[in-house]
């Protein structure tokens, strides 16, 4: 596979990801091809994400909208907190939704 765009790239993960997610079994006939298609295209997105990463350090840089000198460090990404459930110590009333009768035990 020769992807050469980002757009072409994320497309072929986008299509192996939903090609794997639908399976009812596992095609292993194919998941070698599946899985060397989906690496070779992750590599193309990656690269052209830090291009563009780096293209923007330099150009805040240079505006001066970044701190310190031509360096700029990335902060780190963290995801954001999940407040803790609430505890009930009454059972909710039953709604309408439709999802009161559905059985609390999920196998996964």
């Amino acid at each position: 596979m020769s992807t050469k765009s980002f757009s072409e790239a994320y497309g072929t993960l986008q299509r192996n990801a939903e090609k794997l997610r639908n399976q009812s079994e596992p095609d292993l006939d194919n998941l070698l091809e599946v899985v060397t298609q989906s690496v070779q295209a992750y590599k193309v997105c990656k690269s052209r994400i830090d291009a563009v990463e780096l293209a923007l350090e330099q150009a805040l840089s240079g505006a001066g909208l970044a701190e310190g000198g031509s360096e700029v460090s990335r902060p780190a990404v963290r995801p954001a907190p999940r407040p803790a459930p609430a505890e009930r110590t009454e059972k909710p009333a039953a709604d309408s939704s439709g999802f009161d009768n559905l059985d609390d035990d999920i196998p996964f």
